[in-house]
Protein backbone atom coordinates (compact mmCIF):
# COMPACT_ATOMS: atom_id res chain seq x y z
CA UNK A 1 0.00 0.00 0.00
CA UNK A 2 1.12 3.52 -0.96
CA UNK A 3 2.04 5.69 1.79
CA UNK A 4 0.00 8.26 0.05
CA UNK A 5 -3.18 6.06 -0.24
CA UNK A 6 -6.36 6.85 1.55
CA UNK A 7 -8.58 3.25 1.89
CA UNK A 8 -12.15 3.98 1.71
CA UNK A 9 -14.43 1.31 3.88
CA UNK A 10 -18.05 2.03 3.20
CA UNK A 11 -20.14 1.33 6.25
CA UNK A 12 -23.57 1.89 3.75
CA UNK A 13 -25.21 -1.00 4.33
CA UNK A 14 -24.30 -1.22 8.36
CA UNK A 15 -23.47 1.75 9.90
CA UNK A 16 -25.49 3.68 6.90
CA UNK A 17 -28.50 1.40 7.54
CA UNK A 18 -28.94 2.33 10.77
CA UNK A 19 -31.00 4.95 9.93
CA UNK A 20 -34.85 4.16 11.74
CA UNK A 21 -37.14 3.13 8.63
CA UNK A 22 -34.59 2.53 6.39
CA UNK A 23 -34.23 -1.12 6.35
CA UNK A 24 -32.55 -3.12 3.32
CA UNK A 25 -33.40 -6.14 2.06
CA UNK A 26 -30.92 -8.74 0.89
CA UNK A 27 -31.90 -7.93 -2.72
CA UNK A 28 -31.26 -4.33 -2.19
CA UNK A 29 -28.05 -4.99 -0.53
CA UNK A 30 -26.99 -6.83 -3.19
CA UNK A 31 -27.57 -3.87 -5.78
CA UNK A 32 -25.58 -1.63 -3.55
CA UNK A 33 -23.00 -3.56 -2.77
CA UNK A 34 -22.28 -4.01 -6.54
CA UNK A 35 -21.87 -0.79 -7.34
CA UNK A 36 -20.38 -0.15 -4.46
CA UNK A 37 -17.25 -2.63 -5.89
CA UNK A 38 -17.62 -0.96 -9.19
CA UNK A 39 -17.07 2.65 -7.41
CA UNK A 40 -13.80 1.60 -5.83
CA UNK A 41 -13.96 0.93 -2.47
CA UNK A 42 -11.57 -1.19 -0.78
CA UNK A 43 -14.03 -2.02 2.04
CA UNK A 44 -17.60 -2.85 2.24
CA UNK A 45 -19.04 -3.48 5.54
CA UNK A 46 -21.65 -5.83 4.62
CA UNK A 47 -23.17 -5.82 8.36
CA UNK A 48 -23.24 -6.63 11.92
CA UNK A 49 -23.87 -11.06 11.52
CA UNK A 50 -24.54 -11.76 14.81
CA UNK A 51 -27.72 -8.72 14.93
CA UNK A 52 -30.03 -10.70 13.44
CA UNK A 53 -30.44 -13.95 10.78
CA UNK A 54 -31.38 -11.42 7.53
CA UNK A 55 -28.11 -9.41 8.48
CA UNK A 56 -26.21 -12.78 8.31
CA UNK A 57 -28.02 -14.04 5.18
CA UNK A 58 -26.57 -10.47 3.67
CA UNK A 59 -23.40 -10.48 4.44
CA UNK A 60 -23.33 -14.28 3.06
CA UNK A 61 -24.83 -12.99 -0.04
CA UNK A 62 -22.52 -9.83 -0.36
CA UNK A 63 -19.41 -11.71 -0.22
CA UNK A 64 -20.56 -13.96 -3.04
CA UNK A 65 -21.22 -10.85 -5.13
CA UNK A 66 -18.45 -8.27 -4.13
CA UNK A 67 -15.40 -9.35 -6.58
CA UNK A 68 -12.97 -6.61 -5.79
CA UNK A 69 -13.30 -5.12 -2.11
CA UNK A 70 -12.52 -6.23 1.22
CA UNK A 71 -15.57 -7.50 2.89
CA UNK A 72 -15.98 -6.64 6.45
CA UNK A 73 -18.43 -8.43 9.19
CA UNK A 74 -18.90 -6.15 12.77
CA UNK A 75 -18.76 -7.86 15.78
CA UNK A 76 -18.86 -7.28 19.46
CA UNK A 77 -15.74 -8.45 21.43
CA UNK A 78 -17.04 -11.63 22.31
CA UNK A 79 -16.75 -15.18 20.72
CA UNK A 80 -19.91 -15.87 19.75
CA UNK A 81 -20.53 -12.67 17.62
CA UNK A 82 -16.76 -13.50 15.93
CA UNK A 83 -17.82 -17.42 15.50
CA UNK A 84 -21.17 -15.77 13.74
CA UNK A 85 -19.10 -13.45 11.60
CA UNK A 86 -16.53 -15.77 10.66
CA UNK A 87 -19.16 -17.95 9.26
CA UNK A 88 -20.87 -15.00 7.26
CA UNK A 89 -17.62 -14.06 5.12
CA UNK A 90 -16.52 -17.54 4.51
CA UNK A 91 -17.59 -16.77 0.99
CA UNK A 92 -15.64 -13.69 0.52
CA UNK A 93 -12.35 -13.63 -1.50
CA UNK A 94 -11.07 -11.27 1.19
CA UNK A 95 -12.70 -11.19 4.63
CA UNK A 96 -12.50 -9.03 7.53
CA UNK A 97 -13.47 -9.35 11.25
CA UNK A 98 -14.51 -5.51 12.55
CA UNK A 99 -14.51 -6.31 16.14
CA UNK A 100 -13.72 -4.17 19.43
CA UNK A 101 -15.46 -2.50 22.33
CA UNK A 102 -15.61 0.87 23.98
CA UNK A 103 -13.17 2.47 25.93
CA UNK A 104 -13.87 5.91 27.14
CA UNK A 105 -14.68 6.09 30.86
CA UNK A 106 -18.23 6.44 30.00
CA UNK A 107 -18.67 3.63 27.98
CA UNK A 108 -16.26 1.65 30.70
CA UNK A 109 -18.27 2.54 33.68
CA UNK A 110 -21.83 2.95 32.63
CA UNK A 111 -22.24 0.58 29.58
CA UNK A 112 -19.86 -2.49 30.92
CA UNK A 113 -19.67 -1.54 34.50
CA UNK A 114 -15.72 -2.78 34.28
CA UNK A 115 -12.68 -1.86 34.66
CA UNK A 116 -9.78 -0.40 32.14
CA UNK A 117 -7.89 -3.32 33.20
CA UNK A 118 -10.95 -5.95 32.26
CA UNK A 119 -11.63 -3.92 29.02
CA UNK A 120 -8.12 -4.12 28.26
CA UNK A 121 -7.91 -8.31 28.62
CA UNK A 122 -11.37 -8.21 26.50
CA UNK A 123 -9.91 -6.36 23.65
CA UNK A 124 -7.21 -8.42 23.31
CA UNK A 125 -8.77 -11.44 23.94
CA UNK A 126 -11.40 -10.52 21.30
CA UNK A 127 -8.38 -10.09 18.67
CA UNK A 128 -6.54 -13.14 19.21
CA UNK A 129 -9.78 -15.00 18.94
CA UNK A 130 -10.86 -13.22 15.65
CA UNK A 131 -7.63 -13.82 14.17
CA UNK A 132 -7.57 -17.12 14.28
CA UNK A 133 -10.54 -17.64 12.00
CA UNK A 134 -9.16 -14.53 9.43
CA UNK A 135 -6.00 -12.90 8.48
CA UNK A 136 -7.35 -9.09 8.18
CA UNK A 137 -8.10 -7.77 11.75
CA UNK A 138 -9.88 -4.42 12.32
CA UNK A 139 -10.28 -3.04 15.74
CA UNK A 140 -12.86 -0.54 17.08
CA UNK A 141 -12.29 1.33 20.30
CA UNK A 142 -15.99 2.58 20.98
CA UNK A 143 -15.80 6.31 21.80
CA UNK A 144 -12.20 6.94 21.23
CA UNK A 145 -12.74 10.38 20.60
CA UNK A 146 -13.74 10.64 24.26
CA UNK A 147 -11.14 8.14 25.82
CA UNK A 148 -8.08 9.27 27.66
CA UNK A 149 -5.23 9.25 25.09
CA UNK A 150 -2.65 7.71 27.33
CA UNK A 151 -4.93 4.68 27.89
CA UNK A 152 -6.10 4.35 24.19
CA UNK A 153 -2.53 4.57 23.00
CA UNK A 154 -2.11 1.23 25.53
CA UNK A 155 -5.27 -0.74 23.88
CA UNK A 156 -3.87 0.26 20.53
CA UNK A 157 -0.51 -1.11 21.45
CA UNK A 158 -1.93 -4.32 22.92
CA UNK A 159 -4.25 -4.94 20.36
CA UNK A 160 -1.74 -4.63 17.19
CA UNK A 161 0.61 -6.98 18.71
CA UNK A 162 -2.73 -9.63 19.25
CA UNK A 163 -2.96 -9.62 15.56
CA UNK A 164 -5.09 -6.14 14.78
CA UNK A 165 -4.08 -5.29 10.81
CA UNK A 166 -6.41 -1.78 11.77
CA UNK A 167 -6.72 0.38 14.34
CA UNK A 168 -10.23 2.09 14.11
CA UNK A 169 -10.77 5.29 16.20
CA UNK A 170 -14.30 6.31 16.13
CA UNK A 171 -15.38 10.06 17.23
CA UNK A 172 -18.68 7.99 18.28
CA UNK A 173 -20.33 10.77 19.12
CA UNK A 174 -19.29 12.97 16.84
CA UNK A 175 -18.01 15.43 20.05
CA UNK A 176 -14.32 16.33 18.89
CA UNK A 177 -13.30 18.97 16.99
CA UNK A 178 -10.84 18.83 14.25
CA UNK A 179 -7.46 19.94 15.93
CA UNK A 180 -8.75 17.36 18.86
CA UNK A 181 -9.14 14.49 16.59
CA UNK A 182 -6.44 14.96 14.22
CA UNK A 183 -4.04 15.86 17.77
CA UNK A 184 -5.53 11.91 19.05
CA UNK A 185 -4.20 10.46 15.89
CA UNK A 186 -0.74 12.34 16.02
CA UNK A 187 -0.86 11.35 19.42
CA UNK A 188 -0.98 7.96 18.63
CA UNK A 189 1.35 8.05 15.88
CA UNK A 190 3.96 9.42 18.08
CA UNK A 191 3.21 7.32 21.50
CA UNK A 192 2.38 3.67 19.89
CA UNK A 193 5.83 2.16 19.41
CA UNK A 194 4.33 -0.82 17.26
CA UNK A 195 1.63 1.99 15.15
CA UNK A 196 3.70 1.31 11.58
CA UNK A 197 2.24 -1.86 11.80
CA UNK A 198 -1.24 -1.40 11.40
CA UNK A 199 -3.35 1.19 9.54
CA UNK A 200 -4.79 3.98 11.46
CA UNK A 201 -8.69 4.21 10.38
CA UNK A 202 -11.22 6.98 11.23
CA UNK A 203 -14.56 7.09 11.51
CA UNK A 204 -16.70 9.98 12.41
CA UNK A 205 -19.74 11.06 13.36
CA UNK A 206 -21.91 14.03 12.70
CA UNK A 207 -23.82 15.25 15.56
CA UNK A 208 -22.02 18.79 15.26
CA UNK A 209 -21.37 18.41 11.46
CA UNK A 210 -17.63 18.06 11.86
CA UNK A 211 -17.57 14.56 10.51
CA UNK A 212 -15.82 15.43 7.15
CA UNK A 213 -13.42 17.64 8.62
CA UNK A 214 -12.50 15.54 11.46
CA UNK A 215 -11.88 12.71 9.04
CA UNK A 216 -9.71 14.61 6.83
CA UNK A 217 -7.96 16.23 9.64
CA UNK A 218 -6.99 12.22 10.79
CA UNK A 219 -5.99 11.63 7.22
CA UNK A 220 -3.40 14.95 7.32
CA UNK A 221 -2.10 13.61 10.79
CA UNK A 222 -1.76 9.78 9.55
CA UNK A 223 -5.05 7.90 9.13
CA UNK A 224 -5.25 5.91 6.06
CA UNK A 225 -8.25 4.61 6.02
CA UNK A 226 -11.56 6.62 6.43
CA UNK A 227 -14.90 4.57 7.09
CA UNK A 228 -17.85 6.47 5.37
CA UNK A 229 -21.33 6.25 3.86
CA UNK A 230 -23.01 6.95 0.71
CA UNK A 231 -25.18 10.71 0.80
CA UNK A 232 -23.49 10.47 4.33
CA UNK A 233 -26.64 8.46 6.56
CA UNK A 234 -25.91 6.92 9.01
CA UNK A 235 -26.84 6.75 12.99
CA UNK A 236 -28.58 9.89 14.78
CA UNK A 237 -26.99 12.78 11.96
CA UNK A 238 -24.64 10.43 10.36
CA UNK A 239 -22.21 9.60 9.13
CA UNK A 240 -18.58 11.16 6.99
CA UNK A 241 -20.21 11.57 3.89
CA UNK A 242 -18.22 9.42 1.03
CA UNK A 243 -18.28 11.63 -1.73
CA UNK A 244 -17.06 14.53 0.73
CA UNK A 245 -13.93 12.73 1.00
CA UNK A 246 -13.38 11.61 -1.94
CA UNK A 247 -13.52 15.36 -3.67
CA UNK A 248 -11.63 16.94 -0.76
CA UNK A 249 -8.60 14.46 -1.11
CA UNK A 250 -9.52 15.33 -5.00
CA UNK A 251 -9.34 19.49 -5.39
CA UNK A 252 -6.45 19.36 -2.89
CA UNK A 253 -3.94 17.66 -4.89
CA UNK A 254 -1.33 19.25 -2.07
CA UNK A 255 -2.12 17.03 0.53
CA UNK A 256 -0.45 14.10 -1.35
CA UNK A 257 -3.34 12.00 -0.66
CA UNK A 258 -5.09 9.69 -3.39
CA UNK A 259 -8.30 7.26 -3.22
CA UNK A 260 -9.01 4.44 -5.60
CA UNK A 261 -12.73 5.74 -5.89
CA UNK A 262 -14.23 6.09 -9.70
CA UNK A 263 -15.61 9.79 -9.10
CA UNK A 264 -17.62 9.23 -12.06
CA UNK A 265 -20.08 6.55 -10.29
CA UNK A 266 -20.73 9.05 -7.64
CA UNK A 267 -23.79 10.58 -8.48
CA UNK A 268 -25.38 7.82 -9.80
CA UNK A 269 -24.87 5.77 -6.48
CA UNK A 270 -25.83 8.62 -4.76
CA UNK A 271 -28.81 8.28 -6.31
CA UNK A 272 -29.09 4.34 -5.89
CA UNK A 273 -28.91 4.67 -2.34
CA UNK A 274 -31.67 7.36 -1.77
CA UNK A 275 -33.68 5.20 -3.77
CA UNK A 276 -33.84 2.09 -2.55
CA UNK A 277 -33.47 3.61 1.24
CA UNK A 278 -36.48 6.05 0.76
CA UNK A 279 -34.27 8.44 1.91
CA UNK A 280 -33.75 11.58 0.07
CA UNK A 281 -30.69 13.88 -0.72
CA UNK A 282 -31.15 17.12 0.61
CA UNK A 283 -30.83 19.77 -1.92
CA UNK A 284 -27.77 21.75 -0.35
CA UNK A 285 -25.76 18.58 0.23
CA UNK A 286 -22.22 18.79 -0.97
CA UNK A 287 -21.63 17.26 -4.31
CA UNK A 288 -24.58 15.47 -4.72
CA UNK A 289 -27.50 17.54 -3.73
CA UNK A 290 -29.75 18.83 -6.65
CA UNK A 291 -28.44 22.70 -5.65
CA UNK A 292 -24.84 21.45 -5.64
CA UNK A 293 -24.48 22.61 -9.48
CA UNK A 294 -27.18 24.58 -9.88
CA UNK A 295 -26.70 28.92 -9.73
CA UNK A 296 -29.99 30.83 -9.53
CA UNK A 297 -28.28 34.53 -8.80
CA UNK A 298 -27.42 36.92 -11.70
CA UNK A 299 -23.98 37.70 -10.77
CA UNK A 300 -23.11 34.19 -10.40
CA UNK A 301 -24.74 32.33 -13.44
CA UNK A 302 -22.56 35.45 -15.41
CA UNK A 303 -19.67 34.34 -14.36
CA UNK A 304 -20.38 30.95 -14.47
CA UNK A 305 -21.82 31.32 -18.09
CA UNK A 306 -17.82 33.19 -18.87
CA UNK A 307 -16.18 30.50 -17.18
CA UNK A 308 -17.37 27.99 -15.02
CA UNK A 309 -14.18 28.10 -12.20
CA UNK A 310 -15.60 31.47 -11.23
CA UNK A 311 -18.19 29.73 -8.69
CA UNK A 312 -17.70 26.26 -8.95
CA UNK A 313 -14.14 23.99 -7.90
CA UNK A 314 -15.42 20.96 -9.34
CA UNK A 315 -16.31 19.74 -12.69
CA UNK A 316 -19.58 17.94 -11.79
CA UNK A 317 -18.55 16.03 -14.59
CA UNK A 318 -16.18 14.61 -12.51
CA UNK A 319 -18.86 13.18 -9.90
CA UNK A 320 -20.99 11.92 -12.77
CA UNK A 321 -23.11 15.22 -13.43
CA UNK A 322 -23.61 16.09 -17.06
CA UNK A 323 -23.57 19.49 -16.39
CA UNK A 324 -24.62 23.06 -13.88
CA UNK A 325 -27.94 24.11 -14.14
CA UNK A 326 -28.57 27.78 -14.48
CA UNK A 327 -31.76 28.31 -12.71
CA UNK A 328 -33.49 31.28 -14.06
CA UNK A 329 -35.72 33.44 -10.83
CA UNK A 330 -36.23 36.68 -9.72
CA UNK A 331 -32.58 36.92 -9.16
CA UNK A 332 -31.46 35.89 -12.99
CA UNK A 333 -30.15 38.27 -15.01
CA UNK A 334 -30.06 39.19 -18.53
CA UNK A 335 -26.90 36.66 -19.48
CA UNK A 336 -29.01 33.74 -17.75
CA UNK A 337 -32.15 34.84 -19.66
CA UNK A 338 -30.41 34.84 -23.24
CA UNK A 339 -28.29 30.64 -21.95
CA UNK A 340 -31.29 29.09 -21.61
CA UNK A 341 -33.36 30.53 -24.64
CA UNK A 342 -30.55 29.50 -26.40
CA UNK A 343 -30.59 26.30 -25.22
CA UNK A 344 -33.82 25.73 -26.55
CA UNK A 345 -33.10 27.56 -29.55
CA UNK A 346 -33.60 31.20 -29.28
CA UNK A 347 -30.83 33.54 -29.97
CA UNK A 348 -31.51 36.42 -29.10
CA UNK A 349 -29.76 40.13 -29.71
CA UNK A 350 -29.24 42.67 -27.01
CA UNK A 351 -32.61 44.52 -28.19
CA UNK A 352 -34.46 41.41 -27.93
CA UNK A 353 -32.88 40.51 -24.63
CA UNK A 354 -33.88 44.17 -23.61
CA UNK A 355 -37.53 43.96 -24.64
CA UNK A 356 -37.73 40.75 -22.82
CA UNK A 357 -36.39 41.22 -19.46
CA UNK A 358 -38.83 42.97 -18.06
CA UNK A 359 -41.65 40.33 -19.08
CA UNK A 360 -39.19 37.91 -17.84
CA UNK A 361 -39.05 39.35 -14.32
CA UNK A 362 -42.98 39.97 -13.69
CA UNK A 363 -43.37 36.13 -14.40
CA UNK A 364 -40.62 35.60 -12.11
CA UNK A 365 -41.69 37.13 -9.23
CA UNK A 366 -44.98 34.97 -9.17
CA UNK A 367 -42.80 31.85 -9.28
CA UNK A 368 -40.26 30.32 -7.60
CA UNK A 369 -38.69 29.51 -10.80
CA UNK A 370 -38.86 30.07 -14.57
CA UNK A 371 -39.23 26.76 -16.68
CA UNK A 372 -38.06 26.24 -20.16
CA UNK A 373 -42.16 26.79 -21.52
CA UNK A 374 -42.28 29.52 -19.94
CA UNK A 375 -39.32 31.12 -21.99
CA UNK A 376 -40.95 30.01 -24.51
CA UNK A 377 -44.29 31.28 -23.99
CA UNK A 378 -42.53 34.91 -23.52
CA UNK A 379 -41.13 34.64 -26.48
CA UNK A 380 -43.78 33.79 -28.52
CA UNK A 381 -46.49 35.89 -27.08
CA UNK A 382 -43.75 38.61 -27.77
CA UNK A 383 -43.66 41.64 -30.51
CA UNK A 384 -39.90 40.54 -31.58
CA UNK A 385 -41.19 37.23 -32.23
CA UNK A 386 -41.73 37.34 -35.72
CA UNK A 387 -38.08 38.94 -35.76
CA UNK A 388 -36.91 36.14 -33.95
CA UNK A 389 -38.59 33.71 -36.18
CA UNK A 390 -37.48 35.40 -39.48
CA UNK A 391 -33.99 35.95 -38.27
Amino acid sequence: MSENQVKIFDTTLRDGEQVPGCKLNTEQKLVIAKALDELGVDIIEAGFPASSPGDYKSVIEVCKVVKNASVCGLTRANKKDIDIAAEALKFAKKPRIHTGIGTSDSHIKHKFNSTKEKILERAVEAVKYAKSYVEDIEFYAEDAGRTENAFLAKVCEAVIKAGATVINIPDTTGYCLPSEYGAKIKYLKDHVPNIDEAIISCHCHNDLGLATANSIEATINGARQVECTINGIGERAGNTALEEIVMILKQHPYLNLETNINSSKIYSISQLVSKNMGMFVQPNKAIVGANAFAHSSGIHQDGVIKNRETYEIIDPKDVGIDQSNIVLTARSGRAALAYRAKKIGYELTKLQLDDLYDTFLNLADTKKEVYDNDIHHIIESSKIYSRIKSA
